[in-house]
């Protein structure tokens, strides 16, 4: 009767010790993440449409530049640096998993060997003992499952970084091509005026061998030729340098661009939706970066608090003795540990995580700071850049109608050679600028949905498998 009192006595107790385990198991410590109210304008300053629905489409599409979409795609794909971050979701996504093990007991084996002698008898006696060690540690405070939860946040911020690095990549591509047809058309504009003065340069030459002009005029003819051609070489260089960084961004040694549509055939300023400024915080994946990295750091206060507060450790060891069958072991033990006494080192572990996770939210603050500047910036350029090139395209128009009259008025001998090079040269410098305010337009609109954090879609899971 005894020894049934006992064993229900056992049996209460190992109960028991379930139900505070459980109990203790339910209680978390630390609190949960939650998102801070940032201070967002209820509208830009400047006035642009407000659906935001064509920023999650492929914008660069709207140039219709088959060549341009080619080039985006490969590098989308070749970039060293959109691969480096792939290799580092995959590392997250390793850790995660590791995380995730902290969830099983851990089993392990191993052979314990010996041998003794008796110095009276000199007898051997031999004996191996294989074994199974199998532990588990007690989720106590749900220490295990907040450290998963931040190797999950970690993941996907790494999932942003990655979007962030498409985002610059598509625009940085873009912008460079449309540099590039950009020189294109600034090289053409060279050799075309180049081609003009050379036959310039032809009729004072023989005016000059006729007696009819000074060797003023003939040297000036010279030196507006040699601008012209001096400025083919800078267009040139400057073009070779950019398809050498465009290659870069592919992925690719050096070598040709293949070219699409020329600069005046792409797409001036398509009407960019840009929503509100709150929408940011879940459109701009820098944005959603910086938050899922400070809310890793967030969980990591409460890991920090679970050190204060004891830790439980089942432990099961079974084995048996190969040259005696019939010996086997088994034994069971739990480990509560629990700090005393630390110098304050546990609290003030905490208050190192504390401050982490401050300096993580001005950087979050900041960041969205920086996104309202961008977006702001990106807008100003393209109402002012449409407007700088319809001022540049008239006074190229005007330019070219002077240049023009100034040749007749000294042909018919009413004006001198100076008006007609500085209005030629005018007319050249308008038609380079013209060229650079067109490419500055399409450019600030290509800034404007970087700024805004849309305009494009891929399926990560996707860009995971094929990796």
């Amino acid at each position: 009767m005894n020894r049934i009192q006992l064993n229900i006595k056992y049996i209460f107790f190992f109960i028991s010790m379930i139900g505070v385990i459980i109990f203790i198991h339910s209680c978390k410590i630390g609190e949960d993440y939650q998102r801070e109210e940032q201070y967002a304008p209820t509208s830009f300053r400047n006035d642009f449409h407000k659906d935001s629905s064509m920023t999650n489409l492929p914008w660069w599409e709207l140039f219709k530049d088959t060549v341009l979409n080619d080039l985006i795609n490969t590098a989308l794909i070749q970039n060293k640096n959109i691969q480096i971050a792939v290799a580092r979701m995959e590392e997250s996504l390793l850790y995660l998993d590791i995380s995730k093990a902290d969830y099983y007991p851990s089993i392990n084996y191993g052979v314990i060997g010996s041998s003794n002698v008796h110095s009276e008898s000199s007898d051997f006696t031999n004996s191996i003992s294989p074994g199974i060690s199998v532990s588990y540690t007690v989720d106590l405070w749900q220490k295990i499952k907040t450290l998963n939860e931040i190797e999950l946040q970690n993941y996907y911020a790494s999932e942003e970084a990655y979007k962030s690095l498409n985002i610059s990549l598509v625009s940085t591509v873009a912008k460079s091509y449309i540099s590039l047809r950009d020189l294109d058309n600034r090289l053409i504009i060279a050799e075309k005026t180049a081609k003009n003065f050379q036959d310039n340069l032809d009729v004072m030459q023989a005016r000059f061998n006729a007696g009819l002009i000074n060797e003023v005029d003939l040297t000036q003819a010279k030196i507006q030729l040699s601008e012209a051609k001096t400025a083919i070489e800078v267009f040139i260089r400057s073009r070779n340098h950019i398809e050498n960084g465009i290659n870069v961004l592919l992925g690719s040694t050096p070598m040709q661009i293949p070219r699409g549509l020329s600069l005046f055939d792409q797409i001036g300023t398509p009407n960019v939706p840009i929503g509100l400024p709150s929408e940011l915080l879940d459109r701009r994946p820098d944005l959603l970066e910086a938050e899922r990295k400070l809310h890793a750091q967030t969980l990591r206060i409460g890991v920090a608090e679970t050190l204060k507060y004891p830790s439980l450790t089942l432990s099961l060891d079974m084995g048996a003795q190969l040259l005696n069958p019939s010996l086997v072991f088994g034994n069971l033990t739990g480990q509560l540990l629990g700090p005393l006494f630390n110098a304050g080192k546990i609290q003030k572990n905490v208050e190192v995580e504390e401050v982490r996770t401050q300096q993580l939210l001005y950087s979050y603050q900041n960041t969205f700071l920086n996104a309202l500047k961008e977006v702001e910036d990106a807008m100003i350029a393209v109402s002012t850049y449409k407007r700088e090139y319809f001022l540049r395209n008239e006074q190229m128009q005007m330019a070219t109608k002077a240049a023009h009259l100034s040749w007749v008025r000294y042909d018919g001998g009413l004006t001198s050679y100076l008006e007609v090079l500085n209005l030629q040269s005018s007319q050249f410098n308008s038609e380079l600028k013209a060229s650079e305010a067109f490419k500055k337009e399409i450019s600030s609109v290509i800034d404007l949905y970087e700024a805004l954090g849309g305009g494009w879609y891929i399926d990560i899971n996707q860009t995971l498998n094929n990796n």
